[in-house]
Parts: C-alpha cells; sequence; structure tokens
C-alpha cells in the first residue's frame, strides 16, 4: 500500500514524529547505560521561561526557596559549556533537540536533584515540548510500575511546573540595555584599575535594534510555546515587570499549595473535602461581625452579661500579661453552659484582636453523702480555661 505523500502531513505532525523519534532513541540511550531502577529522576522539576530581561537569574532563587529545593538550577545555555556538548562543537556538529534532550536528562539523573530542580530554559522549540510531554509519561509509566512495591519511594508520581516570567517589549529592552550599560562600565573599571574580573559583552545588550529583535524572537516562539503546555501541565504566569519585592509576592501567590496536582487522584479524593486555611478565612470577618450584630439585637441581655464579665474578670488579668501577650483564664461561670455564650465570648475577644481557644474541664465533685445507704452523690463541675494570644509589645533593653 503506497504511503501518504508526504506533502499531506501537516508540520505539527511532523514536529510530533521528529520528537517522538529524538526521545524514544534518547530514552533507549538511558536505559541501555543505566538500570531500570536506577532511572531516578527528580520528583519536582520546575521549568522556568521568560522574556531576556524578565529576570529569571534573578528569582530563581526565591522560587527555589519558595519550593524548598536546594540544589543549583540547570541552565540549559550552561549545558552546552559540558564536555560532552563541547566534543559535538569541536566535531563540527550541531548541538540540536536530541543532543540538547540527551544532555538534559542525563544531567536530571544526578543524586542531588532527586527531590527537586529548577531548569532554565527548556523548553523553547515544538520538538522540545513534545519530548517534555513524552518524558513526563514515562515517568508516569515507571511510577505505576513501581507502585506498591519497595521502590515506591523513589518512584513519586512526577510533578511537572511551567513558570513563565514576563514583561513587555519596552521593559524588556530597558533591562537588556541597563545590563549592557553596567556589563561595559564594570569591564572599564576592571581595565582602569587592574582589579576584579572581565565580563563578556553581548552585543545585543548594546544594540537597541538587537535587543528588540531577541525579544520578538522570544515572543514568537518561545512564548507560544510554553503557552501550548497550559493544558497540560500547572503553568504559572509570572508578571516580572514589577520590583523584585512585588515579583516575590507574585511568584509567592502564583505557587499557593494546591493538594490537587502534587496528590495522587485516589488520595485527593479521600481528602478533598477538608477545606483550605484560605477557603476558611476567606468570608470569616464578614461573618464574625454580622453574628456580633446579631448578638447585639437579638441577645441583648446575654450579650451585655458577657462583656461586662470580659471587663471586669477577664481584661484585668489580660493586662496582667501584657508583656507576654500569653494570657490562661479559669472560669465555672455558669452562663458559658450554653454553647451560645461560649460562642459570643469568643468573638467578642476575636473582634477585639485576640485569639482565642477555649477547652472545657469536667470532672466529679461530691456533693451529698448519705449516710444511711453509703451513697455519695457528685455534681458535675465544668471550668472553662480560656487561652488568650495576642501582639507583646517589643520591649527595649538598655546595654551594660
Amino acid at each position: 500500500m503506497p504511503k501518504e505523500p508526504l506533502s499531506n502531513t501537516s508540520p505539527q505532525d511532523l514536529e510530533i514524529k521528529d520528537a517522538q523519534l529524538i526521545f524514544n532513541a534518547v530514552w533507549a540511550d538511558l536505559e541501555e547505560e543505566y538500570q531500570h531502577q536506577q532511572m531516578l529522576f527528580p520528583h519536582e522539576t520546575i521549568w522556568l521561561g521568560g522574556a531576556p530581561g524578565a529576570g529569571k537569574g534573578t528569582n530563581t532563587p526565591f522560587i527555589m526557596k519558595t519550593r524548598s529545593i536546594t540544589a543549583e538550577p540547570i541552565v540549559i545555555s550552561g549545558l552546552l559549556d559540558t564536555p560532552e556538548a563541547k566534543r559535538l562543537i569541536d566535531a563540527g556538529l550541531m548541538v540540536g533537540d536530541r543532543e540538547v534532550v540527551g544532555i538534559l536528562l542525563r544531567k536530571l539523573l544526578e543524586d542531588k536533584y532527586r527531590d527537586g530542580v529548577v531548569v532554565d530554559g527548556f523548553p523553547r522549540t515544538k520538538v522540545q515540548v513534545e519530548c517534555l510531554k513524552l518524558f513526563y509519561h514515562r515517568l508516569l509509566e515507571l511510577h505505576s510500575e513501581f507502585l506498591n512495591t519497595s521502590s515506591t519511594v523513589n518512584f513519586r508520581k512526577p510533578l511537572f511546573r511551567i513558570v513563565l516570567l514576563f514583561v513587555s517589549e519596552q521593559v524588556s529592552v530597558e533591562r537588556q540595555l541597563s545590563r549592557g550599560d553596567g556589563i561595559r562600565a564594570h569591564n572599564i573599571t576592571v581595565r582602569d584599575t587592574g582589579v576584579g574580573e572581565l565580563v563578556e559583552e553581548r552585543a545585543t545588550d548594546l544594540d537597541e535594534g538587537l535587543c528588540r529583535k531577541r525579544y520578538r524572537t522570544f515572543k514568537e516562539s518561545t512564548f507560544d510555546t510554553l503557552q501550548s503546555l497550559r493544558k497540560v501541565f500547572h503553568f504559572y504566569f509570572v508578571d516580572a515587570e514589577s520590583p523584585v519585592d512585588q515579583v516575590e509576592e507574585n511568584i509567592e501567590r502564583e505557587f499557593a499549595y494546591q493538594s490537587s496536582i502534587e496528590l495522587s487522584r485516589e488520595t485527593y479524593e479521600l481528602l478533598r473535602h477538608i477545606p483550605l486555611p484560605q477557603e476558611l478565612s476567606r468570608h470569616a470577618r464578614q461573618e464574625l461581625v454580622e453574628r456580633i450584630e446579631t448578638y447585639g439585637t437579638q441577645d441583648t441581655q446575654a450579650f451585655s452579661h458577657i462583656i461586662r464579665l470580659l471587663e471586669t474578670k477577664f481584661i484585668p488579668i489580660v493586662r496582667a500579661h501584657a508583656i507576654s501577650g500569653n494570657a490562661r483564664i479559669n472560669t465555672e461561670d455558669t452562663i458559658f453552659d450554653d454553647r451560645k455564650n461560649l460562642r459570643m465570648a469568643i468573638d467578642i475577644l476575636t473582634e477585639r484582636g485576640y485569639h482565642v481557644t477555649v477547652d472545657i474541664h469536667k470532672s466529679d465533685i461530691p456533693d451529698r453523702f448519705d449516710v444511711q445507704t453509703g451513697k455519695i452523690t457528685c455534681r458535675t463541675q465544668r471550668v472553662f480555661r480560656f487561652h488568650i494570644r495576642f501582639e507583646a509589645p517589643e520591649i527595649r533593653r538598655g546595654h551594660h
């Protein structure tokens, strides 16, 4: 049966086929080189991309800190300085997608990356994107293969995060030129004083036209390439135009805990009905105000009684512990036998800025003794133990 004419094959189909050929060849080489049970890749991989001047180098340490990653990042441009890449270059060969994928996967097998790693600059091409998808599915296969075995801990569910630091063309150009000016000024000082080391001056950081071309190349190729992964992996789009502290806030917000991504579907289904703290606190203040307004209009007698109790009994003790910011108060007041009144007291103190917890200690106290039968009748004593915490003042201490 004749083959389908090549002209009927879309460019996307060709890229997918190329990626399959490249990845399968690389994977076969790895399986031949490593024992199957030694194919231990990072549990979490952050694939970091960004426009020129977006601050990847500046923000990588904070991203690592946020995700508790300690191993140094893998920078793809730096991998081209490895002996393997240099041998290819020295032989007059191009370092193409296959070579980059092969070098990268071997690097990821190093023990120090086992718990997590940031990869800066991959994927950049559509073929690399398809290779990334194939890599993820191979890791899922390994996870399934070793599930419920003694090696389960080594083959955890892979976690891929795509992080894109984005800036506009104007900001990118300004930052590239500023970097170029800084490097040039540094090199002039080194040459004049003989102190320090020269830093490579990139032509792309010194010419506005080249800066714009570099940005547009990113926008037309790498940006669209990374965007295509939105529906495949968890995707973080970070506005990187603001000052560093604001960008860090953006990163922190993007990396908020999401168990649906990190846990297996079966495990997540078991615990997903337990709410996250932010879900509980989202409307807590509004609900607190509504409850207190209700107390003041519908439970005025109990409300007034509890306020007087807090003012006369609780607050003097709290004042005595003002320096520590930590007070414990026990009371047997029977008004708190009604749980609604106990909640009212907690709400009043909470509204005033205190953090309050209460536990109820119950004990049986002998109340009557029948001399004829010897029967002892007890009553239940309830002690409501309030733990009130608040921000303590900073005390300046003198130095001798």
